[in-house]
């Protein structure tokens, strides 16, 4: 049964078949990964969501803890994956369609930023560029173009990761811890992680409208 199938079954009100089967590891594993090299999944609201499945139909702490060991994993696989088609595209001629994308998704605002961090905390600012939304991208683009090696990207890359999934396993356990029925917590880590992703664009829209005369 797949994370998916199992998220469905928690929310229609059928328990799991068996513990080894109330959450997909290899579907949130190929989930997380493939969102960090291709990021339109929700990455963090799965993760949220697979650690309330967990804390209901596994045994406590066994089952959270194999959902943070399996997204820090996947997180840090696709991160690294990721950093590795973007270093490809700077020492090719042409660059590559992986770091075009990659830089689409950063306003220059946003590499300002990240570079500015990076010179100030070398690659430990990768490990705040994971918990900050929208700021993983700009972080990873200054360290390609700041030519940080892969060995030392991945020393940074994996606190990030495990930081990371810590947060948003979290998040899945308090939502768990509050509601007796799963998809109430899904539904509450699902809404929190949402509002941990959009709060700051809202900010910074809000004070932009405000500073402009």
């Amino acid at each position: 049964m797949t994370l998916l199938r199992e998220a469905a079954a928690v929310v229609g009100g059928t328990p799991a078949e068996t513990t080894g089967q109330a959450v997909g590891y290899p579907a949130l594993f190929l989930l997380v990964a493939l969102g960090a090299l291709v990021p339109v999944i929700p990455t963090g609201a799965l993760v949220s969501s697979a650690a309330v499945v967990a804390f209901h139909h596994q045994p406590v702490p066994l089952g959270v803890l194999l959902v943070f060991g399996v997204s820090a994993l996947a997180a840090f696989v696709g991160d690294v994956a990721l950093y590795g088609l973007g270093l490809r595209g700077v020492r090719s001629r042409g660059g590559s369609r992986w770091l075009e994308s990659l830089r689409g998704r950063a306003t220059p605002e946003r590499l300002e930023w990240a570079r500015a961090r990076l010179d100030e905390h070398g690659v430990q600012v990768l490990v705040l560029s994971r918990l900050v939304p929208a700021g993983r991208i700009p972080v990873m683009l200054a360290c390609l173009w700041g030519g940080v090696p892969m060995r030392r990207f991945a020393r940074g890359d994996a606190p990030a990761a495990l930081a990371w999934a810590a947060t948003y396993g979290l998040i899945g356990i308090l939502g768990g811890s509050l509601f007796s029925d799963p998809w109430k917590g899904v539904a509450l880590a699902v809404a929190l992680t949402v509002v941990i992703s959009v709060a700051p664009g809202l900010w910074r829209r809000l004070r932009g409208t405000r500073e402009t005369p």
